[in-house]
């Protein structure tokens, strides 16, 4: 996207705002200094400014429209579904005084090389994913971010992001499962405690969630061998706490990396 203009944001860096609109979540998160201070994790769906400024409001704890003069307020934005970014952008610019800065491959020109035949069809949460695992895991390293859909994000030792792999997301799969068989009931996905299913629902747990944790092992030691060196593996999104424990290959889940990352953006662009 392009540049703003230069009244973009404070030169405070007080109390940061990062909002990351997804397909089937937005995460909001507060940022004070370095540290992820809270996030809250929302059903996406359409919404005015309005609706977007009081939703900030309670969960910031204050009156919309306020602003805290201390410190000052900063925002960033990182959204993969251009239908909802204008109202949370202008609820985040009236919070704040200020447009928050937008996660897109443009923004990260110099600072997060990247050889996407089209870095421009590179979602803004996997720039955001990459700039995150680059500074506080280091390099080379794998993504895997496990939301509407489960991307694989990949970062070379030199600290390029390469691309990666799409699949279907574990709520995505499952929902169509139910939608289309009409015999299989609507289960809660939890850890099962065997592969072998005595029920249609032990059999449903065991295949959705073992069998996404095994997609994710296949994936990663693929995405390694063609990497040629052993990766750092960091799961993240809606799903990692679920599906990454029954993992061999993930190392640690960062529920905020996400949003790590577009304070990684901002402290560099601010």
């Amino acid at each position: 996207m392009p540049e703003r203009s230069a009244r973009r944001r404070p030169a405070s860096r007080g109390e940061l705002l990062a909002v990351d609109i997804g397909n089937s979540d937005t995460v909001v998160g507060r940022f004070r200094g370095e540290a992820l201070d809270g996030f809250w994790r929302l059903t996406s769906g359409r919404l005015t400014a309005d609706e977007a400024g009081l939703l900030l409001g309670l969960l910031l704890g204050h009156a919309p429209g306020r602003r805290r003069a201390a410190g000052g307020r900063s925002a960033v934005l990182c959204s993969v579904v251009p239908s909802l970014t204008s109202a949370w952008s202008a609820a985040l610019e009236r919070l704040t005084g200020h447009a928050p800065l937008e996660v897109s491959a443009e923004g990260v020109g110099g600072l997060l090389p990247i050889r996407y035949h089209d870095p421009g069809s590179v979602g803004a949460d996997r720039i955001a994913n990459a700039l995150a695992v680059r500074a506080l895991y280091g390099v080379p390293a794998i993504v895997v971010d496990l939301g509407t859909a489960t991307t694989f994000d990949c970062v070379s030792r030199r600290g390029e992001y390469l691309g990666g792999a799409i699949a279907p997301g574990v709520g995505t799969s499952a929902e169509e499962l139910f939608r289309r068989a009409a015999r299989v009931p609507r289960v809660e996905l939890r850890p099962p405690r065997r592969a072998l299913g005595r029920t249609t629902e032990e059999a449903l747990r065991s295949g959705v969630l073992w069998g996404a944790a095994g997609q994710v092992d296949a994936l990663v030691r693929r995405l390694a061998r063609e990497l040629g060196s052993k990766p750092r593996v960091i799961a993240t999104g809606g799903w990692a706490r679920i599906v990454a424990p029954e993992c061999e290959t993930v190392e640690a889940v960062d529920e905020g990396l996400t949003l790590k990352g577009m304070r990684v953006l901002w402290a560099e662009r601010a």
